[in-house]
């Protein structure tokens, strides 16, 4: 534990305990930090809504490390009754909705599972070369614990003909047991600290499967699918229901298309757009100056031929912009698509 808490505060800056009860109540929304406000005196009141106000540059880390810390003081305080993960993962889907629900299961699965927590710390290579000569399904599990990005980078490092496996053992996952979850932090164990007792979690699935495959790049993509397909055609269908593809950017509103040009560069949006219809690119293009519009059309000319793969790759760049912005409340992204041709 001595060891997480230590990477923890090399990594995130340091909050008060005021700034850890503002994040908590913008992440929690304005119904429920409404009401936790009414219980508060004035003096209260000002002090973290000013603190709220001067909020920015919140990063998931930040919000599952104030998460994470509210958790452990929820369970501490047993005399109210407070600390079952049942009573625990029921509050916080209410206040955070159903996308919550990776985070609620990993401050969960985490909070005694020093060896699995650990890893997310790491960049993916060595992840990587931790778990190549586990299990498959061990590696699954392990996938499924990480974000979909560095569980794509992770997946693209291990061996290319284990990768179909793997990722249909992490789509048809249903759950995993206490038991197993403890046998799997005691192997994380011999790399990192001492062991802890674990809950259970629900981790894997097909969305999970889709939401790692929609990180990796576009060729490694198109083999594993490959292979899942030649395995379970059916499954490898619903996985590609789920995952959102660059066509999907068509579903936003103007003002979210709005949002997402100022996060993107006019090169990577040329290379995007020479692989769509020219209604799509009107989506964009209408959205911008007329002076910008104009610019890009020229650059889109002038580029000539590109390959696919230049393209597919700069469109899955903007794809990760969109989501980030979709997971800090900028734009809301709409459902699967039709897979591009």
């Amino acid at each position: 534990m001595a060891e997480e808490e230590k990477s923890t505060e090399l990594t995130l800056p340091k909050m008060s305990g005021t700034e850890k009860a503002a994040l908590l109540l913008l992440t929690l929304g304005e119904d429920v930090a409404a009401d936790v406000l009414q219980h508060m005196n004035p003096k209260q009141v000002q002090s973290i809504g000013a603190t709220m106000a001067s909020m920015d540059s919140v990063t998931r880390p930040m919000v599952e490390h104030v998460l994470n810390d509210f958790l452990e003081r929820l369970e501490t305080q047993t005399a109210l009754g407070i600390g079952n993960d049942s009573y625990i993962r029921n509050m916080l889907e209410k206040a955070l909705g159903d996308k919550a629900g990776n985070v609620i299961d990993r401050i969960l699965m985490g909070s005694g599972s020093n060896g699995l927590e650990a890893l997310k710390w790491m960049d993916p290579k060595s992840i990587a070369e931790i778990i190549r000569l586990e299990h498959p399904q061990i590696i699954a599990i392990v996938l499924s614990y990480l974000e979909p990005e560095s569980a794509a980078q992770v997946l693209a490092n291990l061996p290319e003909n284990t990768r179909a496996g793997i990722l249909m053992r992490i789509a048809t996952l249903e759950g995993v047991q206490p038991a197993a979850v403890k046998e799997l932090d005691q192997i994380m164990e011999k790399y990192f600290a001492d062991n802890d007792n674990v809950k259970s979690s629900m981790v894997g699935g097909e969305k999970t499967a889709a939401d790692i495959l929609n990180f990796m790049d576009s060729s490694i993509e198109a083999k594993v699918m490959e292979q899942v397909r030649t395995e379970n055609e059916e499954l490898a269908t619903r996985i590609e229901d789920l995952m959102f593809v660059f066509d999907n950017l068509r579903e936003l509103d103007d003002r979210s298309i709005q949002t997402l040009l100022r996060e993107i560069s006019t090169d990577l949006l040329t290379l995007a757009l020479k692989g769509v219809d020219e209604e799509f690119q009107q989506k964009f293009l209408k959205n911008m100056s007329s002076r910008a519009a104009e610019m890009l059309v020229e650059d889109m000319e002038a580029k000539g031929p590109v390959k696919l793969s230049e393209v597919e790759a700069a469109q899955k760049e903007i794809l990760n912009i969109a989501r980030q912005l979709e997971e800090a409340g900028d734009i809301v992204l709409g459902g699967s698509g039709e897979e591009m041709v």
